[in-house]
This record gives C-alpha cells, sequence and structure tokens, in this order.
C-alpha cells in the first residue's frame, strides 16, 4: 500500500510539525515523516489519526492503483516561478461516494458561467462543517437554494444568496446538504 500523506499535507500547505501537532494524542513530526516515507509502519489507526489531523477521509491517504497524478513543472514562489527542487506530483481526487457536481450556467457571485463544483454531502449532524462556506440545500420541488451558510440556529439554517443584493433565506433543516470542496474552472 502506499501512502498519499505527503501530498495531501503539501497540497494543505501542512509540515510535519503541523500534522503532527494536530493528531490525537499529538505525536512528533518525525514520526509523520516515517510514516509518510514507509519507514515505519502505517497501520489503519495511523491513517485515521492522519485523516483526522489533515481534514480528509482515510482513503485519500491510500494510493490506489489506478490512481493518477499530475507531475508538478514549475511551482510559483513569491520570487518568481521556478522547476520543482525534487519531484513533486499534484494528486487528482478520489471521488466518494458522498461527492456530488453543481454546474454553472450563469455567472453568480465568484463564480462564472462553465464552472463546475465538487460538492460534499453533509448529513445534519455535520452541518457545521459548512459555516462560512458555499452549499447547495435541497428545498421541496425539487428546487435547490446556493449560497453561504452563515448559521444555524433553532433547526434553521440561515442562508445568503450569491446574486447581489439578494435577502438571506432560512430553511428549515433539510435532510443534507453539500458543501463546495473544489472548484473546476476551464481558462
Amino acid at each position: 500500500m502506499q501512502s498519499r500523506i505527503r501530498d495531501v499535507r503539501k497540497a494543505k500547505g501542512l509540515t510535519l510539525a503541523d500534522v503532527a501537532a494536530r493528531c490525537r494524542p499529538a505525536t512528533t513530526a518525525q514520526t509523520i515523516g516515517r510514516l509518510e516515507t514507509g519507514m515505519r509502519v502505517l497501520s489503519l489507526i495511523w491513517i485515521n489519526r492522519i485523516a483526522d489531523a489533515l481534514g480528509v477521509d482515510s482513503s485519500d491517504l491510500v494510493a490506489l492503483p489506478d490512481q493518477h497524478y499530475l507531475p508538478v513543472a514549475a511551482v510559483l514562489h513569491d520570487d518568481g516561478t521556478h522547476a520543482p527542487t525534487r519531484e513533486e506530483r499534484i494528486m487528482v481526487p478520489n471521488i466518494g461516494g458522498s461527492m456530488i457536481g453543481l454546474r454553472i450556467a450563469a455567472t453568480s457571485g465568484e463564480y462564472r458561467r462553465g464552472d463546475e463544483l465538487w460538492m460534499e454531502q453533509l448529513q445534519p449532524d455535520a452541518f457545521a462543517t459548512a459555516l462560512n462556506l458555499d452549499v447547495l440545500v435541497p428545498r421541496p420541488g425539487g428546487r435547490f437554494l446556493f449560497g453561504r451558510l452563515l448559521g444555524r440556529e433553532d433547526g434553521k439554517l440561515h442562508i445568503l444568496p450569491l446574486e447581489a443584493g439578494a435577502r438571506q433565506q432560512v430553511v428549515a433543516d433539510p435532510a443534507w446538504i453539500a458543501k463546495a470542496v473544489r472548484l473546476m474552472r476551464t481558462l
């Protein structure tokens, strides 16, 4: 089994020490480094601890045989664009069963026509993880509300639609919502 811990950690801009401190219970940067490189056995317990520390599903940390990567040709820094100092890859995300898509057909807020959003479906006990994020909320009759989740109070969600001048909407707790996790945009 090949680990994707380093790829996920770097994609999130975290150091070994950051991940070690976020683990429960906390561990050392050296331990995380050894788990990343295969110098230490990566057990299911470690996969779950590190996934929690990185805020991802444990399946995102395991490279599958058919997993695809994009090779990194250059890295944009404050002082310009340079070739990477060692081989780097960008992982193509695993699409789990809780992912759905939203296609943008008309410009709205920061989204442009043609954008696609990858969204993670959440059950009511996880709604708080979407606070201040853009969410898709199912409504009766096959309709949806899309906007920023401002809060949840007394069994109701407070959503601010993205259109300029739109008024806040209040929705009784739906069975699920989906939070935007990845924007796909053609340049």
